[in-house]
């Protein structure tokens, strides 16, 4: 039993090197997002220093995983992600992976009857959505684009542009969002009017 104790605890510190790697993260990036010193995290890592849960939750928070990826617990067979949704200016976003950085999913739920004068607006990132129901408005740069369900939208979010819902019920979409240079491979055009 000691032995499995052991090497469960052993196996923590690579665990969690790999996992910053795999991010992209300095040691000095996650000691400013967890308040643990560089050095403990160092030694966490290199597996001089024992890990203790006070050391592993802000980590798990701050790498938005479970705490039982961090130290390998075994699977428990359910594979559903329990998402919390967040609601900002009235759009409700149901996060659908739980990964930092590279390409993140969504569920969008757009409220109806969008504002008469909308404000485009401009960020890092490429952004794919897919309308499950409702239509969506999308002002990209000089377009202004109706989508119906199963239409597809693909851009670069440099491009000054505003996501909206303009009929009398909510709109669902599904929304992937990556960092610049990671592009998906469906492109909509614009429909003749």
């Amino acid at each position: 039993m000691a032995n499995d104790e052991a090497a469960v605890l052993a196996a923590v510190g690579p665990r969690l090197r790999a996992l910053r790697k795999q991010r992209g993260t300095t040691l000095t990036d996650l000691a400013a997002t967890t308040g643990i010193s560089v050095s403990t995290l160092s030694r966490l890592e290199s597996g001089q220093r024992r890990p203790t849960l006070e050391l592993l939750l802000p980590l798990a928070r701050a790498h938005q995983v479970p705490l039982d990826e961090l130290v390998g617990a075994p699977e428990t067979g359910d594979p559903r992600v329990h998402a919390r949704p967040i609601v900002r200016h009235g759009v409700t976003f149901v996060p659908l992976t739980r990964r930092p950085g590279g390409l993140q999913a969504f569920k969008q739920i757009l409220p109806p009857n969008a504002p008469a004068e909308p404000e485009q607006q401009t960020h890092e990132g490429y952004e794919w959505l897919y309308v499950l129901s409702g239509r969506v408005r999308l002002l990209l740069g000089e377009h202004d684009l109706i989508l119906q369900p199963g239409e597809v939208a693909e851009f670069d979010t440099r491009v000054p542009h505003c996501v909206l819902n303009p009929g009398p019920e909510p709109t669902e979409l599904l929304t992937l969002f990556g960092p610049q240079g990671e592009r998906l491979h469906v492109r909509a055009r614009p429909t003749k009017r």
